[in-house]
This record gives C-alpha cells, structure tokens and sequence, in this order.
C-alpha cells in the first residue's frame, strides 16, 4: 500500500488511514523502527507516510530543461557545428551523431560520454521528424527534433508531415 502511494493526494489518503486506524498506524510504525526513523511518535499520519516513502533526494534531481546552446565539433565526422539558435543543437547536422552528455538536456549531467548512434526516425506530428538515439556505451536511448539543416535520409525531411 505504501509503495502505490505516488501522488500527493494518496500521501495525504494514506496519512489519513494511518491517523483512523491503530492497526495500520502501528504497521507504519514497526516499518519506521525498521527503517531507523526514530520521531515516529510525535508524527501525524502524513508526516509518517512521507517519512517512510523517502523522496527527498529524487525530489532535489532536475527534470526541467536547459537551454545550452553551444558550438562543438562532431565526435563521429570531425564536423564544426555551430549553435542551432532557436532549437538547441545537440547533434551533428551532417552525420546526426550525438555525445552522450545529458541526463536532462542542457544539464550535462551524464558520466558516460558515449556516442549517440541514430537509430530510427519517426514523423510526429507538430514536432516533425524526430530522430532516436542510443548510446553505443551504455545503451541509453534519446530522441531529439531534427533540425531544418539535417542530412536526414532520403524522403525525410523537416516540415513535411509524412515520410
């Protein structure tokens, strides 16, 4: 029950239960005994509930994007790339290769510094062509728009809505 409790408005259902029902409330507890949280006592429902699930640290990883936007030279081709402008550029116009630097684009986050072998293309509606990566390191996958310069293969290109 606790591990389903994923939004806050089931944190708070849950913390009820745990201030109506001593059986439950008393589970929580043996749990946080377990766990080594000590102030159990003094805790309301809630707070217990929030304790015990422990999202503290997923809760301080960035999720939102950021808008590095910066020349680089292709690590595949050898090929200077300058910035994309208004659509960052995170990949090779000539060979569509990628370095795999992010964990969420622009952080520069990731430890792998593998390449990103362009593995499939999809057309997606308003977001067009939309190119799919996966790290040749580590077998992470990404997909990224394509760019209106990008060498992409025959009968793709950017602005048309069928391939």
């Amino acid at each position: 029950m606790l591990s389903q409790a994923r939004s806050r408005g089931q944190v708070k259902t849950l913390g009820r239960m745990l201030d109506a029902e001593p059986e439950v409330r008393m589970a929580a507890e043996t749990l946080a005994r377990a766990r080594g949280i000590d102030e159990f006592a003094s805790m309301d429902g809630k707070r217990l509930v929030k304790r015990l699930l422990d999202r503290r640290s997923a809760a301080q990883v960035r999720t939102n994007p950021i808008h590095r936007d910066e020349a680089f030279e292709c690590i595949h081709c050898g090929h200077s790339e300058v910035p994309g402008g208004a659509m960052v550029r995170d990949h090779c116009s000539r060979c569509l290769y990628g370095l795999h630097v992010d964990i969420v684009p622009g952080d520069r986050a990731a430890e792998c510094g593998g390449k990103l072998v362009p593995i499939d293309f999809t057309v997606e509606g308003r977001a067009g062509v939309v190119i799919h990566y996966r790290c040749a390191v580590c077998g992470y996958t990404h997909r990224t728009r394509a760019h209106a310069d990008d060498n992409l293969p025959v009968g793709l290109r950017v602005g048309e809505n069928t391939p």
